[in-house]
């Protein structure tokens, strides 16, 4: 799946298991606040996307997964490299999913933490 935001921003995922996946993107002028720094956005845009992709991994094709809440410790400030989200699934029910994201650069430092639960419905 390479297209919208992922195709925009080069985000490729790198693991995609049951349970686990990983999303990774350079960071490009694309992704810099006004201060020369990575948005705090964009972290909690890779963290989503991990945990995203990882429950549609999970879920029956009459279902959809989409995200209905996420939070996130912005911990480190980036201005070049790779960022990498890995998303580990925490709670797995009928009609959603918990996910911890933990968002690192290149040399495997926590720079976001975050939790997004994403809601599982049927496809209308």
């Amino acid at each position: 799946m390479n297209k919208g935001v992922l195709k925009t921003l080069g985000i490729t995922i790198t693991v995609d298991e049951i349970g686990k996946c990983a999303v990774e993107m350079p960071i490009t002028e694309k992704v810099l606040q006004p201060f020369g720094y990575v948005h705090g956005g964009v972290n909690v845009l890779l963290a989503e996307t991990a945990a995203s992709m990882g429950a549609y991994k999970m879920i029956s094709d009459d279902e959809i997964a989409f995200g209905m809440e996420i939070n996130a410790n912005h911990l480190r400030a980036k201005t070049e490299g790779v960022l990498t989200a890995t998303a580990l699934l925490k709670h797995s029910g009928s009609t959603s999913q918990v996910w911890e994201i933990e968002v690192t650069d290149e040399e495997d430092k926590l720079v976001a933490l975050s939790r997004c639960t994403v809601a599982i419905r049927k496809k209308r």
